[in-house]
């Protein structure tokens, strides 16, 4: 029994780390006059929506997650930014904000996807984004510090005074690759 129970072990941790997966967030929007667009702060909210894999059911709100969230895994098996069971299927599936992979997003980097972040799931995976308060960006040319910029809308405009220019950023879009 005990042979058959510790082969059952192994197909279930291969089985879970087949669902382990790492998804980037790519940012994409023309930049006017500024630079390093980036998440201010570990309180940032990131806002997703998130699709059950074992299911498929796609949450109906949106959901925030912060890298000063940190909720135990099922088992003891350590943390994610946040854990919950499918309403569905009930399975529990968790997403963790890889820290070490947040990037800000440059004036060379306009009008092009580039990854700002990546998240580490569990039977889950992010389907869509919704980009609000709390971004940053700096003067291209300046010193400049533009802080609680909320994106919510898909542009931002401002006056950078030390440029004497308008600056902003627009047209925001985003898409999830898998890593």
């Amino acid at each position: 029994m005990s042979a058959r129970r510790s082969s059952c072990r192994g197909i279930c941790r291969s089985l879970s780390a087949q669902l382990d997966d790492k998804f980037g967030l790519q940012f994409k929007a023309t930049l006017e006059n500024v630079t390093n667009v980036r998440p201010e702060g570990d309180d940032f909210r990131w806002y997703l929506k998130l699709k059950c894999g074992n299911c498929g059911e796609v949450s109906d709100k949106w959901q925030y997650i912060t890298l000063l969230d940190s909720m135990p895994l099922k088992g003891g098996r350590g943390s994610a930014s946040m854990v919950q069971k499918c309403k569905l299927c009930s399975r529990e599936n968790s997403i963790d904000i890889l820290k070490d992979t947040i990037t800000p997003y440059n004036v060379e980097d306009s009008e092009r996807f580039k990854t700002m972040v990546q998240f580490e799931c569990r039977g889950l995976e992010p389907v869509d984004f919704q980009p609000q308060a709390g971004f940053a960006a700096s003067g291209a040319e300046t010193s400049s510090q533009f802080p609680e910029i909320n994106l919510q809308e898909k542009d931002w405009t401002d006056y950078d005074e030390k440029a004497s220019e308008s600056v902003g950023i627009y047209e925001v879009t985003h898409q999830f690759i898998k890593c």
